[in-house]
């Protein structure tokens, strides 16, 4: 008896080491969030912040750090309750402004860099959102919500408690809000060794719009010019039905000294967003899109030279679209990513070189540059920036753009990951039914063995126009997903960015046409390879994803044995009538439901059309405050299911909008969503 228990001891430990190795929902929340880092102004110091979350108090928490530009030293500045965000260093480097809401709405505070003399510098009704020192460190600008418009007195002057809300335009709601009144608002104040000075001038008082645009837009979207008396901006000043029919954002230039603004990008219809001023302050560059109502357009680098007028499409005669710029210090070169063949790496453009070859990558391999800094480090520039992977999340790296080497700054995650035994990431490249190539990364389950057989799932991405880049994320973690058992297979199907303008087009207006087609290439692929079993094939996707899926269910001819579709389109003609941008619907459908002729996107395309074929057990999931793709989307589908005796489950979150954010919910997600595929997979 003592040996079997002792044998019966071995085999537990052996399971639980073994278990522990595989990741579980939970984990992925026991990771160290990087992001956000600075250079100190001697380019000695880098500034990170680093979110950690306690999911039984289902919240994360912030903190700043400091670590030397080699790596060495990393020292936690911050250890409060409250998250520390948008931290900068102040442009001496004697002091590290930050934003921290400490028991109300965030506040600008500064502290030493050695984690001492904390101080509240502000205390601004509503709290701040996002801030920036200027150059000079002589004012600071900051943005905040303003109210702005209010309900019409006399409805309500005897109902104090009435809760009905009047609108008479759209744009009534936007992503997870209800429309207020309120806006974001740019100011700017004056500082001096620690204190504000005055009163904050709002630069645009009285104006019904926003600045930056939410409800994505940051400090990003805001900029100082060198000498640090121009403040540029991005807005769209369009608002109620003319702001959900467009995405006409403009690059505006405010004086700090004679208070006039200026538009610089009057006449350029598309979003034209986050500026950025070349260090002797002779040029500006932003990201443009050309077309109006086209949130996928080719996001363009615009150099302007604030002389003579005259604006350049830097990336003209290149296939590539622009994102994050940021200037060399000799204000020659600007750095960029671009999103290519399924990773996001950092290219240059030089103004001194032929126009042919301008524009260089710097970085390659198999990751995502998720954002770039720059700063100084004696005679030489290095970028800064934050890298990730499908096997790790962000972490600080550093790059030498002329030797075009990279140095890791931040190992934050690395003891904890090597707890692990990671899944293996391969490129695969499927034959697509028009000749084509679609790139599609496959994750290995681990220990993964070719002579055996694996359940496999085809993941259908959203966006719909968002590649399948190299991302470590809470919400779709395919490292957790394949930790399961499952081989995950991970298409870059027709209309992604990332593979040139004509492959990311070929969806618009055609939903239902050769994305789709792409999708059953690669689950046909799928299905002929020996180590996966073709009886135990499952498709699942969120918002385009979830519509992927819908429309799979209809039109899959018994390949896939269960579905999961997450916030996803189910009947375009009721998503039209629902959603909050009706540009984008307006865009991709090819115009509303009452259109003559009637687009064909209604009449062939949408999923609704296809239950008649449904009979795949399916899981539904949709959140109540998801303006994007309305709950109402999800309902059908689930009652459709119902109704036609398809096994099927309804998975609801009424406190989540288009996205599962919240740990708990997350973790619950999770739950659900493997036991769905363990029911009919393994």
């Amino acid at each position: 008896m003592k040996q079997f228990f002792t044998i019966l001891m071995a085999i537990l430990v052996i399971t639980e080491s073994h278990s522990q190795n595989k990741f579980r929902p939970e984990d992925i929340w026991k990771l160290g969030m990087v992001s956000d880092p600075q250079a100190s102004p001697d380019g000695k110091s880098i500034l990170f912040g680093t979110k950690y979350t306690d999911l039984a108090e289902n919240k994360g928490n912030n903190d700043l750090y400091i670590v030397s530009a080699d790596g060495q030293g990393n020292i936690k500045i911050t250890n409060s309750t409250a998250s520390e965000f948008n931290a900068r260093w102040r442009p001496d480097g004697k002091k590290i402004g930050f934003l921290m809401a400490d028991g109300g709405a965030p506040q600008f505070f500064e502290i030493n860099p050695d984690g001492s003399g904390l101080e509240k510098l502000s205390a601004e009704a509503g709290g701040i959102e996002g801030f920036e020192y200027s150059p000079k460190g002589d004012k600071i600008l900051f943005y905040k919500s303003v109210q702005v418009q209010n309900q019409d007195v006399k409805l309500f002057k005897d109902l104090p408690k009435a809760s009905g809300k009047v609108y008479d335009g759209l744009m009534y709601r936007h992503w997870t809000d209800w429309a207020d009144g309120s806006y974001n608002h740019v100011f700017f104040q004056a500082y001096s060794n620690s204190e504000l000075i005055g009163k904050p001038i709002d630069i645009m008082a009285g104006e019904a719009f926003d600045a930056p645009l939410k409800p994505m837009g940051g400090i990003e979207q805001i900029t100082w010019s060198p000498d640090g008396k121009t403040i540029a901006y991005t807005c769209r000043k369009k608002n109620g039905t003319a702001e959900a029919m467009s995405t006409n954002s403009d690059i505006f230039l405010f004086d700090t000294d004679t208070k006039l603004t200026r538009n610089i990008s009057l006449g350029m219809n598309g979003y034209d967003v986050e500026p950025r001023f070349s260090p002797d302050g002779k040029k500006i560059a932003w990201q443009s899109m050309e077309r109006d109502g086209y949130e996928a357009d080719k996001n363009r680098l615009m150099v302007k030279n604030l002389s003579t007028g005259e604006v350049t499409d830097v990336t003209r005669d290149y296939d590539i679209a622009v994102e994050s710029l940021v200037w060399s210090s000799n204000s020659q070169l600007i750095y960029f990513q671009v999103q290519t063949q399924g990773t996001v790496q950092i290219y240059e453009y030089d103004s001194r070189a032929p126009v042919n070859k301008s524009i260089e990558p710097i970085t390659k391999g198999q990751f995502n540059y998720t954002s770039i800094g720059l700063f100084k480090s004696g005679k030489n520039d290095f970028i800064l920036g934050t890298k990730q992977s499908m096997n790790g999340p962000n972490e600080v790296w550093k790059l030498d753009p002329i030797e075009e080497k990279e140095y890791q700054i931040t190992k934050i995650n690395e003891e904890f990951l090597a707890g692990f035994k990671l899944c293996k990431v391969e490129k695969k490249m499927v034959k697509a039914t028009d000749g084509k190539e679609i790139l599609t990364w496959v994750v290995y389950p681990p220990d993964f063995n070719p002579s055996n057989v694996y359940p496999a799932v085809l993941f259908c991405q959203g966006g719909p126009q968002s590649m399948v880049g190299q991302s470590f994320s809470t919400r779709w973690n395919f490292q957790l997903m394949a930790s399961q058992g499952y081989v995950m297979v991970l298409p870059n199907r027709r209309g992604l960015p990332g593979f040139g303008q004509e492959w990311n087009e070929q969806i618009s207006g055609k939903w239902g046409d050769q994305a789709m087609k792409d999708l059953v290439s690669v689950t046909d692929w799928m299905s002929s390879e020996p180590y996966i079993d073709k009886n135990k094939l499952a498709a699942v996707g969120a918002s385009f994803g979830g519509y992927s899926v819908y429309w799979l269910a209809g039109n899959h001819q018994k390949r896939f044995k269960a579905f999961i579709a997450h916030c996803g389109v189910f009947n375009l003609e009721s998503m039209y009538g629902a959603t909050e941008e009706t540009w984008f619907s307006n865009w991709d459908m090819k115009g509303p439901y009452w259109q003559e002729p009637k687009p064909e996107s209604y009449t062939k395309f949408s999923p609704h059309l296809f239950v008649k074929n449904w009979d795949t057990p399916m899981l539904v999931i949709h959140n109540e405050k998801d303006f994007r793709v309305p709950l109402t989307e999800g309902l059908q589908a689930f009652s459709a299911a119902q109704l036609k005796n398809v096994p099927s489950r309804f998975l609801y979150f009424p406190d989540e909008g288009h996205w599962v954010l919240k740990p708990q919910n997350s973790v619950l997600w999770n739950r659900v969503f493997f036991d769905w595929l363990g029911r009919y997979l393994k």
